[in-house]
C-alpha cells in the first residue's frame, strides 16, 4: 500500500472519531436548547483535543518536529474550518431541512458542514501543520 493511501485511511479513521465526538456533543447540545454557536463551540472544541492528539501521532506520525508550533497552527487551521466554515455552512443549509424530525433538521446540517472541514483539515493538515521533515 502506498504511504500516501495509508496516511489518507489512517485520516479516515481519526476523523470517524473526532466526528463522533463533535455529532454525539452537538447533538445533545442542540437538544437541551444550548444555541447552535455554543453547541458547536464546545462540541468541535472536544473533537478538536481528540484530533490533534490522534492526527499527530497515529495519521501523520509527526514524531518530530515543535509540538507548539504544529499545535498553534493545528488550532488555526481547526478553528477556522470548525468556528467560521462550519456554523456559515449549517446556516445555509438549515432550510434544506425543514419539515423533517428535530434530530435530522439538527444533524442534517451539521453533517454537511462536516463534509466541508473534512477536505479542509486533510489538506492544511498535510501540507502545513505536520508536514514530512524534508517538506520543511
Amino acid at each position: 500500500m502506498k504511504p500516501e493511501l495509508a496516511t489518507k485511511i489512517r485520516f479516515g479513521l481519526v476523523g470517524i472519531a473526532n466526528t463522533a465526538v463533535d455529532l454525539v456533543a452537538y447533538t445533545l447540545l442542540s437538544l437541551a436548547g444550548v444555541p447552535m454557536f455554543v453547541a458547536n463551540l464546545v462540541s468541535t472544541s472536544a473533537g478538536m483535543v481528540c484530533s490533534f492528539t490522534l492526527n499527530r501521532s497515529f495519521t501523520f506520525r509527526a514524531r518530530g518536529g515543535d509540538v507548539r508550533t504544529q499545535l498553534l497552527l493545528f488550532a488555526l487551521v481547526t478553528a477556522v474550518g470548525l468556528w467560521v466554515v462550519q456554523p456559515i455552512v449549517i446556516s445555509l443549509t438549515g432550510g434544506l431541512f425543514a419539515g423533517t424530525p428535530e434530530v435530522v433538521a439538527v444533524v442534517g446540517p451539521k453533517l454537511i458542514a462536516l463534509a466541508f472541514t473534512l477536505v479542509w483539515n486533510y489538506v492544511l493538515y498535510s501540507k502545513l501543520v505536520f508536514r514530512p521533515k524534508e517538506a520543511v
